[in-house]
């Protein structure tokens, strides 16, 4: 009898196809949400994966022309930062912890938040603002980056991400 691998979810053979799209949500613009998420799109733009970004909730700071440049640190409970949540909410903390997370993605040569969206936008990624969250933060589109490529609803989204070898993440 020939030994097969089979997977959990379809019980078929693993007939592995290849991702075509990452349709990725990002909802806080903490600097390690945003840059995860840019790196990933980007990433996946290199590699001939089409890319598109919902920005949604807090994630919509990240376009947002007079925010996206003061991102910050979360350092009150956050996990990855490994200090007690009560170091992380003294004064200065989260500057300092900005300041440092900043020198060193520039020793990397990362560009910053708005450089870093028009390489995105440049690539063929593309850049989605959630109509319910502008709605709920009486936010306009002249808000927002000129290289947005508009506003959609949840069902909007859903909809571009119908069709084989999708990959839905939520950041």
């Amino acid at each position: 009898m020939e030994n097969t691998i089979t997977s959990p979810v379809t019980d078929k053979t693993d007939d592995k196809k290849p991702i075509k799209k990452m349709m990725l949500i990002l909802s806080k613009a903490t600097i390690d949400n945003v840059y995860a998420c840019f790196i990933l799109a980007n990433g996946a733009r290199m590699e001939g994966i089409e890319s598109e970004i919902f920005f949604t909730f807090f994630g919509l700071e990240a376009i947002q022309k007079k925010k996206l440049e003061h991102l910050h640190v979360a350092t009150v409970g956050n996990p990855g930062m490994h200090i007690p949540t009560m170091l992380g909410g003294l004064p200065g903390m989260e500057a300092f912890a900005t300041k440092m997370m900043k020198s060193e993605m520039e020793k990397l040569d990362i560009p910053p938040v708005g450089e870093f969206l028009e390489i995105l936008a440049a690539s063929g990624t593309k850049l989605w603002a959630c109509k319910l969250a502008m709605d709920m933060f009486h936010l306009e589109k002249e808000h927002l980056i000129d290289d947005l490529d508009g506003v959609l609803t949840v069902g909007d989204f859903y909809t571009r991400a119908q069709g084989d070898s999708t990959q839905l993440l939520f950041i």
